[in-house]
């Protein structure tokens, strides 16, 4: 889009509530943002006659309107609809300009239900709306840590099925439990217990001196494995809130939400404080970009963390930083919680001491980030392949088959200097060839998107051709992701693995790129491609054993190889055979087969 046209789209904006999108030159999304007001808001960003960059935009934002060469928009009912849209679209295409962050789980409550008439504790991640709940928390850490310690410590109803069993069990003979299924204990002595469990979860304190005393015993006693297994839960019980000598003398609860940054990284930390006490906090930490706002870190921090549940305590938001949206926030999170919701930058007093006590913990976590020994090669992989973030995730995929069977792909994750290996997933792949497998591989990983969001950066097991493929793929889902290749040098047409003399390429946008064997950065890379051709084999040769055991089973009650082969061709895998119709599976093979293929599986 030339200027002129770009102009005459920017002064013929509606006036209307929507999310607009800043492209690039190469049509890369360079920014998200949100409107009460497209045309006001839009118009905000530009001088006219000749069109250009308005004079009073922050660096940050002079830079992304001076890359800017198409707009697009989309028009929403209301502004709160402007303010969701936004964030579900940062969160799926991870623009250049925006702050993207990953980390959208719920964290979990301790809760008890005293409609019971001898309730226990549990844990849960869904709140319900009863007068007769109470809820614990939230805990970032130690919620199982402090449930396992309170059944331990008090003589509560220990498992769900106990009062179904009617009869005292093993937990009331090591006194674990008073036998409430057998009557055995007046619902106030029971009380008592609950009562006692109820100050622990709130004393952290007293309920480590208490771990602490039966850790020394068991160390006494030589029980070390026990010993160590109490230390470690104590370290998760202790970690899971910071330490305060602020101790209000009401019972008032808050949320608090701070960001402090440095050149290198921004830290962001979330305590909360119920009753009058900090039950738990939690901290993440993200590298800077170039282009890094700490107010929008901050409102997408706490849009983000009230997105997926109600709590069940609706308290004041304490913030450091004064946001542009924070009334617009404040609305929407009234809405939905049913109740009036308030962000304040305290200036004074006990509430100001809790907002320093969270910045003083922010500050403690950059500095000791900066003592750390510091892996700078995300920065050099940035500055090398001509990247668009410094890769703070990437995601490196690789497949396996073996004369087509057993075909699956795998992909590995490296965020925050290590490999994640909780978020690395494993593909049952249906495509014949590597380059189909290739493409369902990744474009199942696009269709999760909208729940786990981009990486900065693909690594694709293989040559241009994969390279060019991926790159399509992202480029169809508008996500802003860097994609880079590694493959064996061709001798002789081939990659002869087993000579020793190829050597790997790496391919880019740019071409192919011939790097030292010595070159860290190429190690790096190798490191990656290694891991994910590791998990593949691995999920490969489990799929396969499972593969072969169904096969031999089936040849055992006559269904030929043959037909096994046409039923896993159709159908890709076992599970899905098993969970077809009587119908379905006589599609493939003649109905006796059927039969017996549907009484086997049941």
């Amino acid at each position: 889009m030339d200027r002129e046209a770009l102009e005459k789209k920017i002064k013929n904006l509606p006036k209307q509530p929507g999310v607009y999108q800043y492209f690039d030159e190469k049509g890369r999304l360079l920014y998200v943002g949100k409107a009460k007001n497209l045309a006001n808001r839009v118009k905000s960003y530009w001088s006219f006659s000749p069109l250009r960059p308005s004079s009073n935009l922050s660096l940050r934002i002079k830079k992304m309107i001076s890359e800017a060469v198409n707009l697009e928009y989309i028009v929403v009912k209301t502004e709160h609809d402007a303010l969701l849209l936004e964030n579900s679209l940062i969160k799926q295409l991870n623009p250049k300009y925006n702050i993207l962050l990953r980390d959208d789980k719920t964290y979990p409550y301790i809760y008890i239900d005293r409609s019971e008439e001898y309730p226990r504790f549990d844990i849960t991640r869904k709140i319900i709306d009863s007068k007769d709940i109470k809820y614990y928390g939230p805990y970032s850490v130690g919620a199982r840590d402090i449930l396992d310690s309170i059944y331990e410590l008090c003589r509560l109803v220990q498992k769900k099925s106990c009062l179904k069993g009617g009869k005292a069990c093993l937990f009331y003979q090591i006194k674990k439990c008073l036998a409430p299924c057998e009557k055995r204990v007046p619902k106030e002595i029971y009380d008592k217990e609950v009562a006692k469990a109820d100050g622990y979860i709130k004393d952290k304190k007293a309920l480590v001196k208490k771990l602490q005393e039966r850790m020394t015993f068991y160390a006494e006693e030589m029980r070390f494995e026990e010993a160590a297994e109490l230390r470690d839960r104590i370290e998760r019980i202790e970690r899971s809130s910071i330490r305060s000598d602020i101790d209000l003398a009401s019972s008032e609860n808050y949320d608090i939400f701070v960001v402090r940054y440095d050149d290198v990284r921004a830290a962001m930390v979330r305590v909360f404080m119920r009753e009058g006490k900090i039950v738990s906090s939690s901290s993440d930490t993200i590298m800077i970009k170039e282009n890094f706002d700490d107010k929008e870190l901050l409102s997408r921090s706490i849009l983000n963390f009230y997105a997926y549940t109600k709590p069940p305590v609706v308290a004041p938001i304490l913030v450091n930083l004064e946001l542009e949206d924070a009334e617009l926030i404040e609305e929407y999170l009234t809405k939905e919680f049913g109740k009036r919701a308030r962000i304040a930058v305290p200036r004074r007093g006990v509430k100001k001491q809790l907002v320093n006590l969270a910045l003083l913990n922010a500050e403690e976590i950059l500095r000791q980030a900066k003592t750390k020994k510091q892996n700078r090669i995300e920065e050099e992989i940035k500055e090398l392949f001509d990247l668009q973030h410094t890769p703070q995730r990437i995601e490196c995929f690789d497949n396996s088959h073996l004369a087509g069977k057993a075909t699956v792909g795998a992909m590995v994750v490296w965020e925050e200097g290590g490999f994640k290996k909780s978020e690395y997933r494993h593909y049952h792949l249906e495509a014949k060839d590597e380059y189909a497998q290739m493409r369902e591989m990744l474009v199942r990983r696009v269709e999760s998107f909208k729940t786990k969001p981009p990486p900065d950066l693909w690594v694709i097991d293989g040559g241009a051709t994969l390279l060019k493929l991926a790159n399509d793929i992202i480029q169809s889902s508008g996500a802003n992701v860097d994609v880079i290749a590694i493959a064996k040098e061709k001798i002789d047409a081939k990659a002869h693995r087993a000579k020793g003399k190829a050597r790997d390429l790496i391919h880019t946008k740019e071409g192919e790129m011939h790097l030292k064997e010595s070159d860290k950065r190429l190690h790096f890379i190798q490191r990656l491609r290694d891991e994910a051709h590791r998990f593949a084999i691995t999920f490969h040769k489990k799929t396969k054993l499972k593969l072969d055991k169904e096969s031999e089973l089936l040849k055992l009650k006559g269904i030929s190889e043959a037909k096994v082969k046409k039923l896993i061709n159709y159908f890709g895998t076992f599970e899905a055979v098993k969970a077809a119709s009587l119908e379905e599976i006589s599609t493939i093979v003649n109905s006796k087969d059927a039969k017996i293929i549907k009484k086997m599986y049941g």
